[in-house]
């Protein structure tokens, strides 16, 4: 007899919630819910690790996480600003 499996949530309120439903689930049952989608990936861009205060992070963190953005896409904008300012 098949297991009965819980819906899919229409929409997640929060990434927590959505990874707290995938860890109590295996998405392999849901296979005939899910639908195939195209993503485009920039593979040129590059990475660097820069070290910089464990304070300074704590508050790019945080600002970032009040405009709703990365740490990495907040700290790219304030460097080239600052960079900017500074030619």
């Amino acid at each position: 007899m098949p297991k009965k499996l819980e819906k899919i949530p229409e929409e997640f309120k929060t990434y927590e919630e959505a990874a707290d439903f995938w860890d109590t689930h295996d998405s392999t049952d849901y296979i005939d819910n899910l639908e195939e989608i195209e993503v485009k990936v920039d593979v040129q861009k590059r990475h660097f690790l820069l070290e910089v205060d464990l304070k300074i992070a704590e508050i790019l963190q945080e600002s970032a996480r009040k405009k709703g953005i990365s740490a990495s896409s907040l700290a790219n904008e304030l460097l080239y600003k600052q960079l900017a300012e500074a030619v």
